[in-house]
């Protein structure tokens, strides 16, 4: 299961040619067994305990005690350490402080690159609140930066190698992430976090639901089975979110799914979905472009289909995303996957003065688990005149 492409599918599965060596250590492997002392006790418990001595052992590593010699001891590891800040003009005119940013190393490779990166080992940590960061244990080779910041779309890069050697203290100056953006934000719906979390979330049926998160709202996604509460809301008609009035804590499903229904055999099957934004725009630019940038945090054997002020399907989409994703998170129950962006333009002909519509249509049906979770859209004006 260490590298099996069951969760995620095969843009994980690793790939060895021309007789490429590869080792990796994975553990030592910590087994804790807990118990209670009597049938009065909460069994939950358990589990609470469990989670504060996975922090023990968190800070415990790397251990001393392994003699293999693959495995890297603490002193023969590096850190990495400095300060990471943002520049967005639209936000501020002054520089940001990325505070909670989480930054890392990873094999060299493209922006993004290791989320899919997996033969070599990742290091990671999150910034503090001015955005300072130190990255410990980190074991010697060569490296990218990479990081990502809450509230912020998109991925960073540091333009450098880094190469860590035994024991190597490596300081590095500030670093300046500019995210996506092309003009001023007009609307949002939701928060730039990489999950689905923020959304609405449905109570479980009662036969389904797992006692163990009940109480814990925070993984009320963890119980099973809530794609189909798309359809119980929205039996008829699909989700209408309206800029403005609605709210997307309340008003917008945590995962865009298909809809149950049954065919003239009786036989349950599921049909695709379009949503709506629906948005006013007291003034249109025609000759200008706007950009509506997506965030998808899951894609699971789903295409995304974007039309503005155009609902019919049979019409070429202004954008889609082909069929993608194979994270399997609406049926693992889990809130995100893979993390997809998109900076998609729209030229300003395509929008009304007044009300205006964007499309949003899951076109693959047939499957309970097509689908994808949004992690962020915001629709952006033109870019502002200096």
């Amino acid at each position: 299961m260490l590298f099996s492409t069951h969760y995620a599918g095969d843009i994980l599965a690793l790939r060895f040619r021309n007789g490429e060596p590869w080792k990796k250590v994975f553990g030592p492997v910590y087994i804790y067994l807990n118990s209670v002392s009597s049938d009065d006790e909460d069994i939950l418990t358990l589990w609470t305990d469990a989670k504060e001595q996975m922090l023990i052992e968190t800070e415990n590593w790397p251990y001393d005690f392994p003699l293999s010699q693959d495995f890297v001891t603490a002193d023969q590891r590096g850190t990495v350490s400095g300060r990471l800040l943002i520049s967005d003009s639209y936000v501020s005119k002054r520089l940001i402080t990325a505070n909670s940013a989480f930054i890392g190393l990873a094999a060299p490779g493209d922006v993004g690159s290791w989320q899919t990166e997996n033969k070599g080992y990742q290091f990671w940590t999150q910034t503090d609140n001015e955005g300072y960061f130190l990255i410990k244990n980190i074991i010697p080779g060569n490296y990218s930066l990479y990081a990502w910041v809450p509230g912020f779309i998109g991925d960073y890069k540091f333009k450098n190698y880094i190469n860590i050697t035994p024991g190597s203290r490596t300081r590095l100056q500030t670093l300046v992430y500019n995210p996506p953006r092309n003009g001023p934000t007009l609307w949002e719906i939701g928060i730039p976090e990489r999950t689905a979390a923020e959304f609405f979330i449905p109570n479980p049926q009662p036969r389904l639901q797992n006692q163990l998160y009940i109480e814990h709202y925070a993984e009320k996604f963890r119980q099973y089975g809530l794609w189909d509460s798309y359809t119980q809301l929205y039996p008829n008609d699909d989700l209408i979110y309206t800029v403005g009035s609605s709210n997307y804590q309340t008003d917008w499903f945590f995962a865009h799914v298909n809809r149950c229904t049954f065919n003239d055999e009786g036989n349950k099957t599921y049909i695709p979905t379009t949503w709506q934004i629906v948005f006013d725009l007291q003034e249109v630019e025609k000759s200008s472009n706007y950009t509506l940038q997506l965030a998808l945090a899951s894609i699971n054997e789903a295409e995304l289909q974007i039309r503005v002020n155009d609902q019919d399907a049979d019409h070429v989409p202004h954008f889609t995303t082909g069929l993608i994703g194979k994270d399997n998170v609406i049926a693992r129950h889990g809130i995100h996957g893979l993390y997809w962006l998109y900076s998609i333009n729209v030229p300003g002909f395509l929008f009304a003065t007044g009300k205006n519509v964007i499309f949003l249509k899951q076109s693959r049906g047939s499957s309970p688990w097509s689908g994808l979770m949004y992690d962020y859209i915001r629709l952006e004006g033109p870019p502002a005149n200096d």
